[in-house]
């Protein structure tokens, strides 16, 4: 019984062309021009057509297996790991977890291959392709960062949700500094700039959004002093910004902080499947996966700028952190050089011979501590807590209740009660 030997639609047309050359319907000359090959070769193929037949056109290696095919039991591991241990890593984060912590070296596409085989897709959602126009980067590290907060359900359930707060680099994609907290707030933005200043430098311009840490409302009306004296209301994030020379640049869109909002994407994805990998379970253990993580992320994302200098300006030696990274507000000072802040109040100290500062304009510093201290023209006066106003001591004495005066129900006896008959007996007796 003859083998069947299935042919692809090239060699077909290659069993038609050596049938008319046999039959001496065509000269070879013709055959070599529209097959493309070379007469030598459609000798080779004639010879070896008249001994095997069609066979001798089918490939070689059809029906073998592959020299570099990936080995059954690797593929079953890889998708053993994919269902347990990875569970929800999307294609290209398995693939390189694959390869860093199981020594498992595979390329994303054949990764791909066999997860789709097995009906395991990628959790990322990739929404439809839109048009659009790319806007060049910054040419230096350091030139523009975005800066932006991203509340989500890091663990997944296993703690209450909490913001991330993070900046991305324009010109590199790397993340100079990120960290959890309970809540996005002008104390969180504060403890941004500050770990990035104190690792890098100090950038040359931020770009965030229209909140109201960054921004006064339009609705927020300058007071009459500030208008006479000409100063734009800041908000104090906004002040720490002039104060260290950084340009403040507004978002008029999430589109056009798309750089971290992109960022945002990526870690509600990798991010969360490093937190599930690590158990994380509280705001401790999430930024301590987050601290590891990140020269991960930015190993595997940062690009290579323009140009190679940094843009971050250098502190001074004598550069303190916690006279700029804090809270300011302008008071006046009491005549017994006690100034009010909120319920709190401080007594200033006399200080290189100077005995009273009452009605001296001063600075109160709100440290990210909570601590407060006072500055006047630049230096640090001495402060001790003082007592609260009389009217603030006072103890207000509790309500005494009026006692209650309860009436007593007259009852008169009815005419057939004993005491009535013994008083008619007595006054008869007496008549």
């Amino acid at each position: 019984m003859k083998e069947e030997v299935t042919l692809n639609p090239k060699e077909q047309r290659r069993l038609m062309i050596l049938n008319q050359v046999e039959a001496k319907q065509l000269p070879r000359p013709k055959a070599v021009e529209l097959l493309t090959i070379s007469p030598r070769h459609l000798k080779r193929l004639l010879a070896a057509y008249r001994k095997e037949g069609a066979a001798a056109l089918a490939h070689g290696n059809r029906g073998r297996r592959s020299y570099n095919a990936l080995d059954e039991g690797l593929k079953r591991q890889v998708l053993e790991l994919a269902q347990e241990k990875y569970t929800g890593f999307n294609f290209q984060h398995f693939t390189d977890s694959l390869k860093e912590r199981e020594g498992i070296d595979v390329s994303r596409s054949t990764v791909r291959r066999i997860l789709l085989n097995a009906g395991i897709k990628s959790p990322k959602r990739r929404r439809p392709p839109k048009h659009r126009s790319r806007r060049e980067r910054y040419p230096q590290e350091g030139m523009l960062l975005q800066i932006d907060g991203s509340p989500h359900d890091w663990l997944e359930g296993r703690s209450p949700s909490f913001t991330l707060i993070g900046a991305i680099d324009d010109a590199t994609g790397k993340v100079p500094y990120a960290f959890f907290q309970q809540q996005e707030d002008s104390r969180g933005y504060f403890l941004l700039l500050r770990g990035i200043v104190e690792r890098y430098g100090i950038p040359l311009a931020l770009y965030h959004d229209r909140h109201t840490i960054f921004e006064v409302p339009k609705n927020e009306l300058e007071s009459v002093e500030e208008q006479l004296e000409g100063e734009k209301k800041l908000t104090q994030f906004g002040r720490l910004l002039v104060e260290l020379g950084i340009t403040s640049i507004s978002a008029n869109s999430p589109q056009a902080k798309g750089r971290v909002e992109r960022l945002w994407g990526t870690f509600q994805n990798r991010l969360v499947s490093e937190l599930r990998l690590a158990q994380a379970k509280t705001l401790e253990e999430a930024n301590k996966v987050l601290a590891d993580y990140l020269p991960t992320f930015n190993r595997d994302f940062q690009v290579t700028p323009l140009e190679p200098d940094l843009a971050y300006r250098k502190i001074d030696n004598d550069f303190i952190p916690d006279n700029y990274f804090c809270n300011k507000y302008k008071r006046v000072v009491g005549g017994d050089n006690v100034v009010k802040f909120n319920t709190r109040r401080l007594q200033i100290m006399p200080l290189n011979g100077r005995a009273s500062y009452a009605h001296a304009r001063v600075e109160v510093h709100e440290k990210l501590d909570g601590t407060l201290a006072i500055n006047y023209q630049g230096e640090y006066l001495s402060v001790r807590s003082a007592p609260a106003e009389a009217p603030l001591q006072r103890v207000k004495a509790p309500d005494v209740k009026t006692p209650k005066v309860v009436k007593r129900k007259i009852v008169i006896p009815a005419p057939n009660h004993p005491w009535r008959t013994v008083s008619e007996k007595l006054i008869k007796s007496l008549g």
